[in-house]
């Protein structure tokens, strides 16, 4: 239990103040940690002496356990399926705690808390106690400490908050203090974002650690001894708020040559009686001294970090710890003759510790580690977009289970038991956490690991839709039952296709209204549209396009859509009722001709009758135009036979052979359809692409919904699909990409801030992550495009700018994964075809930002719509909102989840960065106590980004660039205990203790 006094609490009156004093003399306590009745030795205080006029050259025992890559992270687990790996994690820890218990000075490392926490629920008592005292004497430390690994060029923000705080709350409830990890450890993603060097500063870690970077920025960092450095991960926040210690692994995260004693490994272990044959310590010995040596001449300090471990590595760790017992002894027996190299165990907390006890100035990074290459021609650029459909599942899965975790606090414990039975977020949780892997959402991993994935995700919703039912029941008053329409987005809906009468549910997960195009599939010819004042809303029926037809695959049979606009408060929901009409009008017709323009209030978008294609964008509020054309092509992919490389494309390299793109077609087949509610433009390019350009009638945006599959492989060549938008915008070379959601960077063709980079790859090597929006400026016009998931991106000509849509390989790019990326389902057996959405905005460069902040967040946290058949019952409740009023439009609620039985867990977010908007740039000040509709917030403590420490106790070690500078955060005190103050891009995270109205 970890309590916080009163002076850093609010409560709602004195009387409930002086109740509480009396029962808690004086501390309001939430259950943060476990308490521990012994002074532990654990963190900084566990390491090993070091020794100062010599080389110190820190051990670091570790194992690299994937939660799912070649096996599911169940096969991991077990054992199982050793056919395809070797590998069992729960052998790995029965294994390390034994050999840690026969040698006090032994140390090891723990990373992955999913592994760990089914690991510790399978132990004794006794057992779970022996590895308390081991980590309570830092014999054990965890590293990281989230769920999983995240990987950093194709996770949203939001998701890796969850799952670190996932992984750190149950190593905090569980170990308490010693429990907390002090570094960040990174050591396999492929490139590392910006944002994530941002979050892990603000979760309270003192330093990170990664071990891929681009092979030419390692070179010039290892000239100019700049492989360690300090991370200046935001342009908004205070520093040091952001800056991150960064070092980078000298081997990646394996051993040096010659020393890997696991199962796997083939070097051979220290022989040390001279009496046999093969003595080998004298030759051990050297050539450990000569690598040390060398590692240290392109670092900074006198101590030096080795990774000794790789993959699944230590099952048998009696094998490492007998060896690494023996280079310890004999390497230090060499200081009596003179050597100066001193080798002990050691962790990356004790090693930093050692580097900021040095006292020194460190060079400063203010950009990213992306693209990432390991050689000429071998850019980790196509994981960008690798497996498109999963990637758009996981986006899904992360609104549906924020859309849970509100619901499950607005609703109360109705929510967990109710008239559906029982619900729960927990599996949904676990399920978004595992996703984050650097395996899963990246693409990377096998295809069957990719549907357990696809699995899991889906085994999580459908728990969470029990809990969502039982709330929404609570809330509204009806315990009709509801239906949940998961294939919307083609057209698939079985209680609307044959229903003459229900209602639509629309929940709001954002806190500000919204506005949400409703398409929904029907075989009625006309319907009456109804909100819950009961006033009728403007809707049109449409007949379903041809391209929708084809990807349903006899799934639904429904010849229309019925389109409306809603309008949704809040955090909460609104009811719409539908009503076939039995003698209305007939559905629009579809116009066998391109249409010269569409257009609605604020857009108008000009179409090339002669080529079907678009031709311009206009904002008409701002009285500004662009030429804009718009086209899809292929790379072909190499298969690795060239004369410059045999690398080929595959899951994780993007390498096509050829740097100008094949032309899908020159021009598109159209049909239009035009009416008050939308007009559309339906374009086809081929048989396996399609398009509809989309305007609805109050929008600010252009919508683009794409279609793309089965990709053909008859020419025995991989195919990368891709979009480009070429316009009029003079972008001399620059474009910009967001970092996870979150702050955009800008890029430059060919162009590194931190070398001068030699570029071989011209496509790939200029291919960025876009997890949520890109964009292209000049003075006068910005053009911003939205996604809805992860995908790569470039703009490699002036004025232009290229997502990758969709990729089918043929073979493997040889990085460990083993399969060609060649998707296919039960569904499309001859290919996976993908459908998704781009929405264009266009803007004045000043007010961009206005416009595609607010569109961003809701593509990601998108209304969910669930269905009532029939009539309601008139006592239900159509329309709700858990907030007392809308927040400004700069703050984003970002959590609101259950945190125990009397607390929840908030965070708001500032969702502008300092200067790119005149009016939302500006700090907000928000009122917790009026926030709620359904809460009586009782009591208030801020915690860390991770909520596993009190923000007041959160501290730091200070770092000092090189630039003469000395940052001193700022402190901005709030206005009240209950009134809270958001900067550009500053998360609050509290713990608010409250009851239900």
């Amino acid at each position: 239990m970890i309590c916080a006094s009163f002076s850093n609490m609010a409560v709602r009156s004195q009387q409930l103040a002086a109740a509480l004093l009396s029962l808690l003399g004086g501390v309001l306590c939430f259950p943060l940690g476990q308490e521990t009745k012994q002074t532990p030795t654990c963190g900084y205080e566990s390491c090993h002496a070091t020794k100062p006029n010599m080389l110190n050259v820190h051990l670091v025992p570790h194992t690299h356990d994937d939660v799912g890559w070649l096996k599911t992270v169940d096969q991991y687990y077990y054992g199982d399926r050793n056919d395809i790996q070797h590998a069992g994690v729960q052998y790995i820890l029965d294994s390390v705690v034994d050999q840690l218990l026969k040698n006090p000075d032994r140390r090891f490392i723990y990373v992955e808390t999913a592994f760990f926490y089914r690991w510790w629920k399978q132990q004794s008592s006794s057992m779970q106690q022996t590895v308390k005292q081991l980590v309570n004497q830092g014999r054990l430390e965890f590293v990281n400490g989230g769920w999983c690994m995240s990987d950093e060029a194709t996770t949203h923000y939001s998701a890796v908050i969850d799952q670190m705080t996932m992984g750190l709350r149950f190593l905090n409830e569980t170990f308490g203090p010693c429990g907390r990890p002090r570094v960040a450890w990174h050591i396999d993603p492929f490139g590392h974002a910006r944002e994530h060097a941002s979050m892990f500063a603000q979760m309270g870690y003192d330093g990170f650690f990664f071990g891929r970077l681009d092979y030419q920025d390692r070179a010039r960092r290892m000239t100019d001894r700049e492989q360690e450095l300090l991370w200046r991960a935001s342009d908004s926040l205070t520093p040091p708020m952001a800056d991150l210690f960064t070092g980078i692994l000298p081997n990646g995260y394996n051993p040096p040559e010659g020393f890997c004693w696991d199962q796997s490994c083939d070097d051979p272990p220290i022989r040390d009686d001279p009496d046999l044959e093969d003595y080998n310590v004298h030759d051990v010995v050297k050539r450990f001294l000569i690598i040390a040596n060398s590692q240290a001449t392109v670092y900074k300090t006198n101590h030096i970090i080795m990774t000794m471990g790789s993959d699944f590595q230590y099952e048998n760790a009696n094998l490492w710890y007998k060896n690494l017992d023996k280079l310890i002894h004999y390497v230090n027996g060499q200081q009596a003759n003179g050597s100066k190299v001193n080798v002990l165990y050691s962790t990356p907390s004790c090693y930093l510790q050692e580097l900021h006890r040095a006292n020194l100035t460190w060079a400063l990074k203010t950009d990213d580690f992306f693209p990432y290459a390991d050689d000429a021609h071998d850019f980790w650029t196509g994981y960008f977009t690798s497996r498109p459909a999963l990637k758009r599942y996981e986006r899904i899965s992360n609104s549906n289970l924020q859309t849970c975790n509100q619901l499950e606090i607005l609703a109360g414990p109705v929510s967990r038991k109710g008239p559906f039975g029982d619900g729960d977020s927990q599996t949904m949780k676990k399920a978004m956490a595992v996703a984050q892997h650097h395996d899963a959402v990246s693409g990377t991993e096998k295809q069957h690991v990719a549907n357990d994935y696809a699995r899991r995700l889906a085994n999580g919703w459908q728990r969470c839709q029990v809990l969502v039912s039982n709330s929404l029941s609570a809330l509204s008053g009806s315990s009709a039952k509801r239906i949940y329409c998961d294939n919307l987005n083609i057209s698939v809906c079985p209680l609307t296709e044959s229903s003459k009468k229900f209602s639509v549910n629309v929940y709001n997960p954002l806190a500000r209204p919204v506005t949400w195009p409703v398409r929904l599939p029907v075989n009625g010819t006309s319907y009456v549209v109804s909100d819950a004042e009961g006033k009728s809303v403007d809707c049109q029926v449409v007949p379903v396009s041809t391209s929708t037809r084809d990807v349903r695959r006899n799934r639904g049979f429904a010849v229309n859509e019925l389109l409306f606009q809603v309008q949704a408060p809040p955090l909460g929901f609104t009811t719409y009722s539908v009503s076939l009409l039995q003698d209305g009008p007939p559905p629009a017709s579809t116009q066998h001709r391109t249409p010269t323009a569409i257009q609605n209030k604020f857009l108008r978008v000009t179409f090339d009758p002669d080529t079907g294609l678009l031709s311009s964008l206009s904002n008409l509020e701002t009285k500004q135009t662009i030429k804009l054309t718009q086209n899809f092509y292929w790379y072909n992919a190499s298969d690795g036979n060239n004369e410059q490389s045999n690398q080929p494309s595959g899951a994780y390299i993007f390498r096509p052979n050829s740097s100008t793109p094949f032309i899908i077609s020159k021009t598109a087949k159209t049909e239009s359809i035009q009416t008050p509610v939308v007009q559309e433009v339906r374009q086809w390019f081929a048989p396996w692409v399609s398009q509809v350009v989309r305007l609805y009638g109050d929008s600010r945006a252009l919508e683009l919904e794409w279609t793309v599959g089965p990709l053909p492989i008859d020419d025995v060549l991989g195919k990368e699909v891709i979009t480009r938008l070429d316009t009029s915008i003079k972008t001399s070379e620059y474009f910009y990409t967001d970092s996870n959601g979150r702050e955009m960077l800008q890029r430059k063709k060919d162009f590194r801030p931190t070398w001068n980079l030699f570029q071989s790859e011209p496509i790939a090597g200029n291919y960025y992550p876009i997890n949520s929006r890109a964009f292209i400026k000049d003075d006068v016009d910005q053009l911003t495009v939205v996604t809805d998931r992860s995908q790569g991106g470039g703009s490699l000509q002036n004025g232009s700018l290229e997502i990758m849509l969709h990729r089918r390989l043929l073979y493997d790019d040889v990085r460990g994964v083993g399969e060609p990326l060649n998707e296919s389902s039960s569904v499309f057996p001859e290919g996976l075809v993908v459908r998704g959405r781009l929405q264009l905005s266009l803007d004045r460069p000043p007010s961009a930002a206005d416009a595609h902040r607010p569109l961003a967040q809701q593509e990601v946290l998108q209304p969910l719509l669930t269905f009532t058949d029939g009539d309601l019952h008139p006592n239900t409740r159509l329309q709700f909102s858990g907030l007392q009023a809308a927040l400004p439009p700069a703050v984003h609620l970002l959590t609101l989840t259950q945190w125990d039985k009397d607390s929840v867990l908030l965070r708001l977010e500032h969702q502008f960065q300092s200067q790119e908007s005149k009016v939302n740039s500006q700090p907000v000040t928000v009122n917790l106590q009026k926030m709620f509709s359904t809460l009586e917030v009782l009591g208030v403590s801020e915690l860390n980004l991770s909520a596993n420490q009190w923000k007041d106790d959160m501290t730091r070690f200070h770092w000092t660039p090189e630039t003469d500078e000395k940052p001193l955060l700022k402190t901005f005190p709030d206005a009240s205990v209950w009134e809270v103050t958001l900067r550009p891009m500053e998360i609050r995270t509290f713990l608010l203790r409250v009851s239900f109205r």
